[in-house]
């Protein structure tokens, strides 16, 4: 997949433009001047280790947590703006967490209907034929009436899944959506998100499976103390990094996970 890099795009498409971001908690500096752009139908992969500031760097971008100083800008709007209705520009970004979120008290269609109901204000059946589409796309009609506890993790993602798609939103977040999940359930779930990818949503996605960010990913972006260290196209990524701190990550992700040559190959043949 070739990509265009952030000098070279048109900026009318570009839905998301993270200027300088920085988040500090007290005396520790979490995100230092992060910036990336993502236009529609791209998909952003940040990778890097535990305490590195992916998680934060979400949590900025749709404003659950507001970055000390830089811009985030929605479609050309600044999210920074202090009359803002974040209201509003939160049911634009759809996110995705690491443990569903799901309500335990609810069924698979409520969980998925809720937002729109509460939200968008939509009338109940409205929102539960919406709610079954958004179902339809991750293969989860079967299990629509089961509660949470009836379903597997990999299945309750799924449901987390179809709840941010069926509000349309601009973009979608992903915060290592997998790594709550037994190992024989990953591949249902990155299966759906390949699936979405395809299709034409656009991402921002966390996570340490590398096959599944080579097969997707418009540009990958390295992050390491709060910087970006290293950002680039998967495979020159992947295969041949320049900063030894990424290469050394990549060693340790081939020891956790399996090589991810051989998984970025895998994935590349099997999408073609």
């Amino acid at each position: 997949m070739e990509v265009k890099y952030e000098h070279e795009k048109e900026k009318d498409d570009v839905v998301l433009r993270v200027a300088d971001v920085w988040k500090s908690y007290d005396e520790l500096e979490v995100l230092k001047g992060v910036s990336f752009e993502l236009k529609a139908k791209e998909v952003k992969v940040i990778f890097g280790p535990s305490g590195s500031g992916k998680s934060t760097l979400l949590r900025c971008i749709n404003m659950l947590d507001p970055p000390d100083r830089g811009e985030v800008y929605l479609s050309g709007q600044n999210l920074m703006e202090p009359r803002i209705n974040l209201n509003l520009i939160r049911a634009k970004i759809g996110m995705v967490f690491q443990h569903f979120n799901l309500f335990a008290h609810l069924k698979a269609i409520d969980n998925v209907s809720i937002a729109l109901r509460r939200v968008k204000s939509l009338a109940k059946e409205e929102a539960r034929e919406k709610a079954f589409k958004a179902l339809e796309r991750v293969k989860m009609t079967e299990w629509a009436d089961h509660y949470p506890a009836q379903l597997s993790g990999g299945q309750q993602q799924r449901v987390g899944i179809a709840r941010a798609l069926a509000m349309e939103p601009e973009l979608i977040l992903f915060d290592e959506p997998t790594s709550a999940l037994d190992p024989e359930l990953i591949g249902e779930v990155l299966q759906v998100m390949l699936d979405i990818a395809k299709a034409g949503t656009t991402m921002v996605v966390v996570t340490h499976e590398m096959g599944f960010a080579g097969a997707v990913a418009s540009e990958m972006i390295f992050l390491d103390g709060g910087l970006v260290i290293e950002r680039g196209i998967p495979h020159n990524l992947l295969t041949s990094p320049k900063s030894e701190r990424v290469k050394h990550f990549l060693k340790q992700i081939d020891i956790l996970y399996g090589r991810h040559e051989e998984l970025l190959k895998e994935s590349s043949e099997e999408n073609k």
